[in-house]
């Protein structure tokens, strides 16, 4: 390979494995929640996850006795809650969008995990979040004891409103 081509695709100090894995983690979970009409959706999702692998392995690189890793980890986990707090709304008195609120949260911390090294756990760990998302929605669409509470009343507001 020609130095201008090598110049062109190299992104060091950052590796094109874990861009890709923070790709394709956004984009499962984002996948199941575009096409639930969430309003966390594929871009949002990818953009999480590889923005959380940007600024921590940024921060890697800026390693000293000056600067602390964990400092950024808990500068991003607050930032991402403001972020998950603009999902979530009252209405009518019930909370609706925590689920995606809580995917937001879940995909800044699978940025961490994937600046850390360790993209195979954060892949399992992003299909066991769209295992659980579509688990538990199948289970309550089958089972009448889990679609009590605040999920019933969300349902019988829906159909009220569309009457």
């Amino acid at each position: 390979m020609t130095d201008e081509a090598n110049l062109l695709l190299t992104i060091a100090p950052y590796e094109w494995h874990s861009l890709g894995t923070a790709l394709f983690c956004g984009a499962i979970i984002g996948l199941e929640r575009q096409l639930r009409g969430k309003p966390v959706g594929i871009r949002t999702a990818s953009l999480i996850v590889l923005g959380t692998y940007l600024f921590l392995a940024t921060s890697f690189q800026l390693a000293s006795p000056n600067v602390d890793q964990s400092r950024v980890i808990g500068q991003v986990i607050t930032g991402i809650g403001f972020l998950g707090a603009g999902v979530m709304m009252s209405r009518d008195g019930m909370v609706q969008g925590v689920t995606s609120a809580a995917c937001i949260w879940m995909l800044a911390s699978l940025g961490v995990v994937i600046a850390t090294g360790h993209d195979v756990v954060a892949m399992k760990m992003a299909v066991l979040v769209v295992v659980i998302l579509v688990g538990v929605d199948l289970l309550e669409d089958h089972t009448g004891r889990l679609t009590r509470g605040v999920h019933a009343r969300v349902k019988g507001l829906r159909e009220r409103r569309k009457s």
